[in-house]
């Protein structure tokens, strides 16, 4: 049986897994089997699985016209196979053409397809032999059209985005979707922060908060600062939204606030509200029980302040119980495509409805837990309407005494205490929406694509 790199079977794998619906790829790529590659394998599994689903439109449209039949369908190892030696072939030019081909003549004959191997060996062959020597150039993406061809994205997204942004924001959410995302940590102190530099990190400022920095070299999973959690993954835009709750709770006037979380896995942002609030007591929900014992472990060293709750956002059953809620709704994710690039190939138009549904069920019920006078801060990773400004709207409509406050006075006070950069206050006045609320587009910040909307009870 002939060899497959370390590499190519995990993106193999990987993949697969992604097709099938079972993770996301950026979930998998922090798993145990790729951490155990060798930093070479694992840049190139993670270079093929995020390349593959980042350029997937671009490399079907090379190779169906050059099957026998442009129109069958083919079995997912089969077309995974060829995805991985087209991408190999198109845009890795350290990799020879014979090992793109050979191994992805093998993956598809050890997941037992050996018909299909040779058709896999022809297809690859002939794209190989197709490929111009001339250098890749950009077209001219003068619409929304070519825009999404050109980055291989779906062509109803861009066409949206456009709509709603203007062609150039959309031409910078595509490109920021086609590259990979800077691997962005909260530090904890400048202890821990001094401990990364020692032990060899390459480490830039964040652009927005005083207390995230830019991994510019280095392994950060490797460091003892990162196993002990004295520094953390977590893109500055979610870092924001944890900041911006925690800041909204000091406003409150009870000595002993309590708070809820209703979306709160992974728990990135439970972990700020109780590391700024000290003072309350946070119920945080999730709906899953992996994620809600995954939730309860990374929580254990707030245990008494912080109390992991198993259950539905949709069904809080609770009135005037807490002080604020964050409602870090689940959504379409358009704003991580970067991050989570299958999102694009899963997604489908009408799910946003479905998607926008339950969001209002989430708000509604975490302004019913909400005192009198309380306040909500609503987030979603959505660049899509029906998903953010709509919710908003229609909870609004639907309860009474219930109105959307500025989130501008929140960027001051973050500005005032050291929290926000002063550039970064800047970069969010020009992010503040009709309402006084916050959309970051990707591309044109650096972040992840966020909405965000603070609503307050009535008295």
């Amino acid at each position: 049986m002939a060899q497959i790199s370390p590499a190519r079977q995990a993106a193999f794998r990987i993949l697969l897994a992604v097709e099938r619906g079972r993770a996301h790829s950026d979930e998998l790529l922090r798993g145990k089997d790729v951490s155990a590659l060798s930093p070479a394998d694992r840049n190139l599994a993670t270079a093929l699985v995020l390349g593959v689903l980042r350029s997937k439109i671009l490399l079907d449209e090379r190779i169906h016209p050059l099957l026998k039949r442009p129109n069958a369908k083919l079995d997912p190892e089969v077309r995974i196979a060829l995805q991985l030696g087209a991408f190999q072939l198109e845009f890795l030019d350290r990799v020879p053409p014979h090992a793109a081909i050979d191994e992805s003549v093998e993956l598809a004959k050890q997941a037992g397809h050996r018909f299909a191997a040779r058709m896999v060996n022809a297809v690859l062959r002939r794209l190989n032999a197709a490929a111009s020597p001339a250098p890749r150039f950009d077209p001219p993406e003068e619409n929304a059209g070519e825009l999404a061809s050109a980055q291989a994205h779906p062509a109803w997204m861009v066409q949206r985005w456009t709509e709603s942004y203007g062609l150039e924001a959309a031409r910078l959410i595509c490109r920021h979707g086609q590259a990979q995302p800077p691997l962005t940590i909260r530090v904890e102190s400048a202890k821990a922060e001094d401990e990364l530099l020692k032990a060899g990190m390459g480490l830039e400022p964040g652009a927005l908060l005083t207390t995230a920095r830019t991994v510019i070299s280095g392994d950060v999973t490797a460091t003892a600062a990162f196993r002990e959690g004295r520094v953390r993954l977590q893109d500055e835009g979610s870092q924001l939204i944890g900041e911006l709750a925690a800041c909204a709770a000091t406003t409150l006037v009870q000595n002993q606030k309590k708070i809820l979380d209703a979306c709160a896995a992974p728990g990135g942002k439970t972990l700020i509200l109780a590391e700024r609030r000290p003072e309350a007591h946070i119920v945080a929900c999730e709906m899953s029980a992996r994620r809600h014992a995954e939730l309860s472990k990374r929580m254990a060293a707030y245990a008494g302040r912080v109390e992991c709750r198993l259950g539905d956002a949709m069904e809080i059953g609770v009135d005037s119980e807490f002080d604020l809620a964050l409602v870090d709704a689940p959504c379409s994710g358009t704003g991580t495509l970067g991050r989570n690039p299958e999102i694009r190939h899963r997604l489908h138009l009408e799910e946003l409805a479905r998607q926008a549904e339950r969001q209002r069920a989430i708000l509604q019920g975490a302004l019913r837990a909400v005192r009198p006078g309380g306040r909500v801060l609503y987030s979603t990773c959505s660049l899509e309407p029906e998903e953010n400004e709509q919710v908003v709207a229609g909870v609004l409509k639907n309860f009474p005494g219930a109105r959307q406050i500025s989130l501008a006075p929140q960027i001051d006070a973050l500005e005032r205490t050291g929290i926000l950069t002063a550039g970064g206050a800047e970069r969010l006045r020009g992010c503040l929406r009709a309402g006084g609320s916050l959309l970051l587009l990707p591309g044109a910040m650096p972040t992840d694509g966020f909405f965000v909307a603070m609503i307050e009870r009535a008295a």
